[in-house]
């Protein structure tokens, strides 16, 4: 496939939503006809995914919907999804409990948390050099994988620190899935997410047909707008926990991003609406130490 320019993404972007739902159509009507209908939708119980799952079920109201439960999603949340039919609720082998004691905690961000790991965990010196300084016996090499400075001092964290939980409890079950069902998804992300899902749809646009990575990301060129404006248009439900102040429903106890948080962040507000959770991750996981580490807040009070 030939890569879109910014400007394309920019000019869909722009479009009005009854055009972006007719493009989106043709997306998934071109992705079912490639994979022989054999697709499915991940569903996690977000506006995206909610969106998503009804824009795909116009199109074929049998496709599956498939939630991958890693059992650190708000019970509102399992219970949300239980309101649907044919949805398919997949388990990871490990717990949460087992994953940080085996691997470590999700902190800072997934490439901080990878880069710590890797340079914990390689015994050649070279490499550690490269992680701390960018560099391989003094020359300088390159950026990508470096530790930044602000997050040197975690390398002496009295705690195991690691990037592979989202793997282990969320995408390895779903790995399983499309493996012994053949099928492949429908995911309900955006360009507008992140730098990095920009960057993927530049490079294969709503539908990636590479063999063994067939995806498709029909809302790509949506905005967050878009997405509240086809929620009301449609008077889709939506997952209780956003009237709790939550503006994500993903894994509950993870720390990615919650040094970028406002107060209240996301412990304190758990605190407030679920307080035995909020007990069990900060003691049973042991949250409370690693938190007060990094210098993250979890009391409503502080």
């Amino acid at each position: 496939m030939n890569k879109i320019s910014y400007e394309s993404l920019l000019q869909k972007q722009s479009l009005p939503l009854e055009l972006k739902e007719v493009l989106t159509w043709d997306r998934i009507e071109k992705f079912c006809i490639q994979n022989d209908d054999k697709v499915y939708i991940a569903f996690s119980g977000g506006l995206d995914s909610t969106v998503l799952l009804h824009l795909v079920r116009r199109f074929n109201p049998k496709i599956e919907g498939v939630f991958s439960n890693t059992g650190l999603e708000y019970p509102e949340t399992v219970e949300f999804i239980k309101t649907f039919d044919n949805i398919k609720i997949l388990y990871p082998k490990k717990s949460f409990y087992e994953v940080i004691q085996d691997h470590g905690y999700p902190i800072i961000s997934k490439e901080v948390a990878k880069n710590i790991s890797r340079y914990r965990n390689t015994k050649d010196p070279l490499q550690k050099e490269y992680r701390l300084y960018g560099t391989k016996n003094g020359v300088k090499v390159g950026k990508m994988g470096v530790i930044p400075k602000k997050w040197k001092y975690l390398i002496d964290a009295p705690f195991k620190i690691s990037d592979r939980c989202c793997d282990i409890l969320k995408k390895q079950p779903l790995q399983l899935y499309e493996k012994f069902t053949g099928n492949k998804p429908f995911i309900g992300t955006m360009a507008v997410d992140s730098n990095r899902r920009t960057m993927d749809y530049l490079k294969n646009g709503c539908n990636s047909f590479k063999e063994g990575k067939e995806k498709s990301t029909p809302l790509g060129f949506w905005r967050r707008g878009d997405v509240l404006s086809y929620v009301k248009k449609y008077d889709l439900p939506i997952n209780p926990v956003y009237s709790m102040g939550e503006k994500h429903t993903g894994c509950i106890f993870c720390c990615f991003g919650c040094h970028l948080e406002s107060k209240p962040n996301r412990f304190q507000r758990m605190e407030g609406h679920h307080i035995n959770l909020y007990n069990y991750c900060l003691d049973t996981l042991g949250l409370r130490d690693v938190l007060d580490f990094i210098g993250i807040e979890y009391k409503k009070g502080d």
